[in-house]
C-alpha cells in the first residue's frame, strides 16, 4: 500500500527502495525491542532473587540461591530500581503488543546534540547541515541481469555515476532514458577488482550516496552479497597447524602452533583503541584483523583459533555491581563484533575460524607455558601463553605440558610429572597395565619381575609366584 502511494509521487524503483529500507529499519528495531525485553526481565528476576535473601547472605550455587545485599541502604535503593524497571517493562510490552517501535531518523545521539550544541562543539547551522545529511535517503538495491547490476543508481566500469530520475523530475535529465549523469567520477580502492567483475557480468550491486559535511565530500558505497562459503572439514583446516588468538580489550595476542601443538616463532600482538566513535572502533578492529590474517597467510596456516566468549550475562550490575572497572572492561570487550568481523574477513582469504571453549585458557596457559617460553630476549606475557592454550585446545591436545625432566630410573625420587602420559603409551613413568603376553621385554610369561612391581628379594621368580609355606611350631621345652 505504501509502495503504491509512493509510486505515484516518484517511481516504482524509488518507491521500492524507500519501502524496503523502511521495513529493514523497522525489523531491526523490533529485534532490538525483543532484546531489550529479555534484558529487563532478566534484571527484574535477578533483583527480586537478591531482595528475597537476608542482608549479607552468601550465594549458594548448589541450591541456586543468590547472595543478599550488603546493607539496608543498598537493599532500599535496589527495591526502588526494581519498581522503575517494572514500569519500563510495562511500557515496552505495550509497544511490543501494538507493533510500535521508536526510531529516530538521523540518529538519537545527533538529535540530542541539538539541545547541547556548546558541549558538542557545533553551531546551529552546522548541526542543521549534519541533520539534513543524515536524514537524506539516496540508496538503491541491485538487480541481477540489469546493465551494470543496478538500474536506479548505475556506476560504469569507468566510474561514471548516473541516476534514474523519478517521473516528477524527468525534465531535469541530461542523458537518454530519463537519466541524470553526474560530472564527477568514482573509484573503489577496496575490492575494486571484485566490484568490476560483478558489474561486468551484470550482477547485483547496491549503492548508497551520502554527504560528509565535515570533509565536504560526497561518497558512494557499494555492497553486494557473497555466495555461501563452503565449510572446510576440521581435519583439513588444522593440517598445517593453527594460529591461536587470545582476545583482550586493547590487543590481540597470537602465536603460531604446528600440528603437534608446539609454538613456532615469536608471539605477535595487534593493538587497537576502542575509544571514540563507532566508525573509529570499527576501523581499529578491521585494521587489527587485517594484520592478523596477513600473518596467518605468511605462516602457511589455514585456521585461526579463538575463544567462544560471550559476556552477556556478566555485564549486569547484580553480578559485578561494586566492581565498576571490571564491568566497564566487559562492556567494551569486542566479543560479538570481533568474531563477526573475523569470520567474514577470514572467508575472503580462505582461512577457517575455530571457536574453542574459553575455560581456564588464561590460567593454565600462564601456569604451563609462560615461564618455559620466557627468555632474556623475549618476555612472554600471560596473554601470549593463553594463545598457546587456545591453539592446543583447537588442535585437540591437552593444555598441560610435561614440565619435569625425565626420571633417571623408575623410582619416584625425581617427582611425578606435571602431566602423565596415557596408560597405552609405552615407556611412560608408571607401571604398564596388565596385557596378555610377556610381562617384560626380556622374560617369558610366568617368570621374571613385573615392570613397576618388583620384589625386594632376589629369586628366580616373582614373590607372588613362589609356593606358599608355613613355619613349623617350635617344640615346647620341659
Amino acid at each position: 500500500m505504501r509502495k503504491r502511494e509512493l509510486t505515484g509521487r516518484s517511481s516504482a524503483r524509488w518507491a521500492g527502495s524507500i519501502t524496503k529500507a523502511t521495513h529493514d529499519q523497522w525489523a531491526l528495531a523490533r529485534r532490538g525491542q525483543v532484546a531489550h525485553l529479555a534484558w529487563l526481565r532478566g534484571q527484574i528476576a535477578a533483583i527480586e532473587a537478591r531482595l528475597a535473601r537476608p542482608l549479607g547472605a552468601k550465594a549458594d550455587k548448589r541450591e541456586g540461591l543468590a547472595r543478599g545485599y550488603a546493607s539496608r541502604g543498598e537493599w532500599h535503593a535496589k527495591s526502588r530500581r526494581l519498581q522503575t524497571l517494572k514500569d519500563r517493562l510495562a511500557v515496552v510490552e505495550v509497544d511490543r503488543a501494538a507493533g510500535r517501535v521508536h526510531v529516530v531518523r538521523g540518529g538519537k545521539r545527533l538529535a540530542n546534540a541539538r539541545h547541547h550544541l556548546e558541549a558538542a562543539g557545533l553551531s546551529e547551522q552546522a548541526w542543521r547541515e549534519r541533520w539534513r545529511a543524515e536524514r537524506m535517503f539516496l540508496a538503491a538495491d541491485g538487480e541481477s541481469g540489469k546493465r551494470f547490476g543496478n538500474e536506479t543508481i548505475r556506476v560504469t566500469d569507468t566510474g561514471q555515476v548516473s541516476l534514474k530520475l523519478p517521473t516528477p523530475l524527468a525534465h531535469l535529465a541530461n542523458a537518454p532514458h530519463g537519466r541524470y549523469l553526474l560530472d564527477a567520477t568514482v573509484r573503489f580502492r577496496h575490492r575494486g577488482a571484485e566490484w568490476r567483475d560483478r558489474i561486468t557480468a551484470n550482477r547485483a550491486v547496491a549503492y548508497r550516496i551520502h554527504h560528509d559535511t565535515v570533509r565536504g565530500r560526497w561518497y558512494v558505497t557499494a555492497s553486494w552479497q557473497r555466495t555461501a562459503t563452503p565449510v572446510l572439514p576440521l581435519e583439513a583446516a588444522l593440517a598445517h597447524g593453527v594460529v591461536g588468538v587470545d582476545m583482550n580489550d586493547d590487543h590481540l595476542a597470537a602465536w603460531q602452533l604446528d600440528v603437534h601443538g608446539n609454538p613456532i616463532g615469536d608471539p605477535q600482538r595487534y593493538f587497537y583503541d576502542l575509544t571514540g566513535s563507532t566508525e573509529h572502533r570499527d576501523a581499529q578492529i578491521r585494521h587489527a584483523l587485517t594484520r592478523l590474517l596477513n600473518h596467518t597467510r605468511r605462516c602457511g596456516a589455514a585456521a585461526i583459533a579463538i575463544e567462544d566468549l560471550d559476556f552477556t550475562d556478566g555485564k549486569c550490575r547484580e553480578k559485578h555491581g561494586r566492581n565498576k572497572c571490571f564491568r566497564r572492561l566487559l562492556s567494551r570487550f569486542p566479543t560479538a563484533r570481533l568474531k563477526a568481523r573475523l569470520v567474514s574477513m577470514a572467508a575472503e582469504q580462505d582461512i577457517a575460524v575455530v571457536a574453542v571453549d574459553p575455560a581456564y585458557t588464561s590460567r593454565w596457559g600462564a601456569q604451563h607455558w609462560q615461564k618455559p617460553l620466557t627468555t632474556p630476549r623475549r618476555k612472554t606475557s600471560r596473554h601470549d601463553a593463553a594463545s598457546i592454550a587456545i591453539g592446543r585446545r583447537a588442535l585437540g591436545h591437552p593444555i598441560r605440558r610435561r614440565t619435569a625432566p625425565p626420571h633417571p630410573d623408575q623410582s619416584d625420587r625425581g617427582g611425578h610429572r606435571t602431566a602423565q602420559a596415557r596408560p597405552e603409551i609405552r615407556r611412560r613413568e608408571e607401571p604398564r597395565p596388565h596385557i596378555p603376553g610377556p610381562h617384560t621385554r626380556c622374560a617369558l610369561p610366568g617368570s621374571g619381575a613385573k615392570a613397576g612391581d618388583q620384589g625386594a628379594q632376589h629369586r628366580s621368580a616373582h614373590p607372588a609366584e613362589q609356593q606358599s609355606w608355613q613355619q613349623d611350631s617350635l617344640p615346647l621345652g620341659l
